[in-house]
């Protein structure tokens, strides 16, 4: 649920992304458990900064984000709206 909530936000937002599945990439699982330490999903790498990630549903730092790039508001969705996401 977390994760797609992050993607609707994120898409919400008009912020471009790319979702890896570290289930399917031993690489990323490695990089997101092992060199980023997290132990939940999802995990937002923003650039290269070594201090620009998370982990879990952020709402919060997505509209900073957002605000950032200069992209719109993001509106967090519920899991009732009907979104594809790519």
């Amino acid at each position: 649920m977390r994760c797609t909530m992050t993607c609707r936000c994120l898409q919400s937002a008009g912020i471009p992304f790319r979702v890896i599945e570290v289930t399917a990439e031993p690489a990323a699982l490695e990089f997101v458990t092992e060199e980023l330490g997290y132990t939940e999903a999802p995990v937002v790498v923003v650039d290269d900064d070594p201090q620009h990630h998370w982990s879990g549903f952020r709402p919060d730092l997505i509209s900073r984000l957002a605000s950032r790039v200069g992209t719109g508001p993001v509106v967090p969705l519920g899991p009732s709206t009907s979104h594809g996401i790519a």
